[in-house]
């Protein structure tokens, strides 16, 4: 793998840096939940929508992580609800892909919650900027929590839905919560396949060695400074040579599209060393396990194609599916609706939601 693909991983594998103060943690309340200073106003990348009722909720996660959400209700519905938590793409906040996916989802009948995983957006978790295999798994199962226990859900009709890297993540809940009837997971990113093996898996044993000196050094310098170094977000400008999939996410995250002032992937990035831990622990275990439906879908030009081919090749069982989409990119599954294939979804997690 040549250094400007390399590059390429480290930027944007750890990208963006969260800005807006609002989502600095507060003090905590007798539950034991930060009070976190949510924004009030529509700040989202999409449109909001009539057909559906908005809210903000808060969770904890059993690291005690107050994460914060967006709810979305369908209007007009009676009784309790089929629910569905959703998440993702890996730097992203819920003011982008998820919120748009969970708005779109709860037009469709079903209440919807678009989460910021633990240490970005709006939610709490220090240091910032953090990513981990399991406190990210962790963020799904507390979802699911929430969800379990919601006055408008049925506790037995709860999926969830993650996008890019937190689609892995959204695989690795399914195979650790049973509670969990259906998963998608869209454009599909393995985390910790990509981060210990690099790009089409081009990365070598000395190439990742060399990584992990690169990353440990970095951890003495961060201590030397009393602060974390960020990756960087999605490079800018771009470098002519730039692959078509960085290209992409650029015209995603650093334009109008869908640029937000939270976004790691907008901004000043991911912690640097949180590829670590990634390196060293593979999130997809025990994918082969999972008994529960899931649904991969995939663009049939992107290039994390394979994430998802191989991911469904150790699937088991009559009720998994992998869904190519002719044409299209992995950036086309975060916003085009056009393209992503929302009536396949829908008809998924009302099979298996009743």
């Amino acid at each position: 793998m040549n250094k400007l693909v390399i590059g390429f991983l480290l930027a944007f594998l750890f990208i963006g840096e969260a800005l807006n103060a609002q989502s600095k943690n507060g003090l905590k309340n007798s539950n034991g939940m930060k009070d976190l200073k949510l924004t009030e106003v529509w700040d989202k990348v999409f449109p909001q929508s009539n057909k559906v009722e908005h809210r903000k909720v808060t969770f904890v996660n059993r690291y005690g992580i107050t994460l914060a959400a967006d709810m979305y209700i369908p209007k007009g519905t009676e009784g309790k609800l089929p629910a569905i938590a959703v998440s993702g793409p890996f730097g992203a906040v819920k003011e982008q892909v998820s919120g748009l996916y969970a708005q779109t989802m709860a037009e469709r009948g079903f209440l919807t919650i678009a989460f910021d995983p633990s240490f970005t957006g709006e939610s709490s978790g220090e240091p910032r900027y953090v990513a981990s295999p399991d406190i990210n798994t962790e963020d799904f199962c507390a979802a699911v929590d929430f969800l379990s226990v919601c006055d408008l859900v049925d506790a037995d009709r709860i999926g969830i839905m993650g996008i890019c890297g937190w689609g892995g993540f959204a695989i690795n809940a399914a195979a650790i919560d049973t509670r969990i009837k259906a998963t998608v997971a869209s454009t599909m990113y393995d985390m910790s396949r990509v981060t210990a093996n690099g790009y089409f898996d081009a990365m070598n044993a000395d190439q990742r060695y060399e990584l992990r000196k690169q990353l440990n050094a970095q951890r003495t310098e961060d201590m030397k400074n009393g602060s974390y170094a960020l990756a960087g977000g999605v490079i800018d400008p771009l470098p002519e040579d730039a692959p078509q999939f960085v290209k992409d996410y650029y015209a995603y995250y650093k334009t109008k599209r869908g640029y937000h002032q939270r976004s790691l992937n907008s901004n000043n990035g991911w912690n640097k060393t949180s590829a670590l831990s990634f390196i060293n622990m593979p999130i997809l275990s025990y994918c082969d396990e999972i008994r529960s439906a899931v649904l991969l879908i995939h663009g049939e030009k992107a290039h994390s194609r394979y994430f998802s081919e191989d991911t469904f090749k150790r699937l088991k069982g009559d009720n998994k599916e992998l869904m190519i989409i002719p044409g299209a990119s992995h950036v086309d599954l975060y916003d085009q609706t056009d393209i992503i294939p929302f009536d396949k979804i829908e008809t998924f997690f009302k099979e298996y939601l009743r």
